[in-house]
């Protein structure tokens, strides 16, 4: 069973069939970008909103493009390699962000961020 039990749209490199799964989740792969995915989810969502889940790079993508209103990154105490900045290379018209919320735990930092337009 996934957590989902929604429609979820994976970007990839590598064209495969939908994979639907037991509970209401439905994974479909899309090969041409990530403009595709966004218009996918949003046909699927209706009037709900779209959220976008991934690593720094996927993340980078949709800001450059300035389509993510509201950004929440978890951050964990754990550096895997030489980790990531989400946040390079944006450019100057994509850093105009004002915090909206930031709660500590012993096992991770939750930021949320808005993106003024």
């Amino acid at each position: 069973m996934t957590p989902f039990r929604a429609p979820v749209f994976v970007l990839t490199h590598r064209p495969r069939p939908a994979l639907v799964k037991e509970g209401g989740t439905t994974f479909t792969f899309v090969t041409d970008g990530i403009h595709s995915a966004l218009d996918q989810a949003k046909a699927a969502a209706g009037d709900k909103s779209v959220d976008i889940a991934g690593g720094a790079s996927t993340v980078q993508q949709y800001l450059r493009e300035g389509l993510i209103d509201e950004l929440q990154l978890h951050v964990v105490p754990v550096l895997l390699g030489e980790g990531l900045r989400p946040f390079e290379g944006l450019g100057a018209g994509r850093r105009n962000r004002e915090p909206v919320r930031v709660v500590d735990t012993p096992f991770a930092t939750h930021l949320k961020y808005r993106f003024v337009k």
